[in-house]
């Protein structure tokens, strides 16, 4: 099962090539934010905005409350979190 787990924007890293830095249940790391371009969102993506990520791509803008929701159900799930934390812990994009 694939899911997409919410993580807070930390650092703006590369405008350029879309890559921002995540924090996702205490792990950092460099993710694309280039599949948001066409998005509104992505031209004023923000430190402390949140985004919906799977395995090293952020596949939505989201608010906070969301993220929190998202959060909280997905950690019901158990061993499908679990392995996509896992998931996000062994991508980074370089």
């Amino acid at each position: 099962m694939c899911l997409g787990i919410p993580g807070q924007v930390v650092d703006i890293v590369d405008t350029e090539a879309h890559l921002a830095k995540v924090d996702v249940n205490g792990v950092r790391r460099v993710i694309s934010v280039r599949l948001l371009a066409g998005d509104a969102g992505h031209d004023n993506l923000q430190i402390g905005d949140w985004v919906l990520v799977h395995v090293g791509f952020a596949m939505a803008k989201i608010d906070e409350h969301e993220a929190q929701l998202t959060l909280d159900q997905v950690q019901k799930m158990g061993t499908d979190y679990a392995n996509e934390i896992d998931a996000f812990t062994s991508s980074e994009i370089a």
